[in-house]
């Protein structure tokens, strides 16, 4: 490969890596601003988060593109296919994300004729869950498994917080069946937060195989952690 071609491949990687963190950018700030639309009742925050879907979907395909170009130009090899396949499995769970974070907006518009009484279960949910999300993309970007393995481990709370606002809003709607509808719209969007968490991890256990070429996807996270820290590769 000659310095030139050389220097355009480092450019096309570059490129990869910002459209993927501006994909995830996009999905940061469409979580955020449904679950705003939720805490200030603002239906306008909803329908800006439905109707800019299409900005995640379309870098998604942009960025489908990309890899499927350099798959077959390049021929990537060690750490930059890492990289590229990391890619291509990460823009799947930002796209599903985004499809996650408009049904939380879709949800919350439900809430104009069924408002919920207590969300501060949900704001705390959804505060853990973006700081996930943060960490996640933040691993990515330095290429820090240290910080991917962060977001792994606060999955075991996320999952906690989750099932503790569903026993709290079961309780509500034994209590007053007029909630019953409010209540199944708040454990819908918890759901909807809990698997965006997943995502996160999903992203973070690429990072740990972009990095280090070790796939912790079905193994327990002390031993990850422990795989991680061992540089004698």
């Amino acid at each position: 490969m000659n310095e030139h071609t050389f220097k355009r491949y480092e450019d096309e990687l570059n490129e990869l890596k910002a459209k993927v963190l501006a994909m995830g950018g996009l999905v940061e700030k469409a979580t955020k601003r449904s679950m705003n639309s939720l805490i200030k009742q603002d239906p306008n925050r909803a329908h800006k988060v439905i109707n800019r879907d299409y900005a995640i979907n379309d870098l998604e395909i942009e960025i489908d593109e990309m890899t499927r170009t350099m798959l077959a130009l390049r021929q990537p090899a060690a750490s930059d296919l890492r990289f590229i396949m990391t890619t291509i499995k990460i823009v799947t769970d930002l796209e599903r994300m985004g499809d996650l974070a408009e049904s939380i907006a879709t949800h919350m518009l439900k809430t104009q004729e069924h408002p919920l009484t207590q969300i501060t279960s949900l704001q705390t949910l959804s505060d853990l869950v973006l700081d996930q999300l943060t960490e996640a993309l933040n691993g990515f970007a330095k290429g820090d498994p240290d910080i991917a393995i962060k977001c792994i481990e606060s999955n075991d709370k996320v999952h906690d917080l989750y099932r503790n606002m569903q026993r709290e809003y079961l309780t509500y709607m034994m209590e007053d069946p007029r909630q019953i509808s409010a209540g199944l719209i708040a454990m819908n969007i918890g759901r909807n937060l809990e698997r965006i968490a997943i995502h996160s991890v999903n992203i973070a256990q690429m990072v740990v195989y972009m990095v280090k070429g070790k796939d912790i996807r079905h193994i327990d996270t002390e031993t990850a952690a422990a795989m991680i820290s061992d540089d004698s590769e």
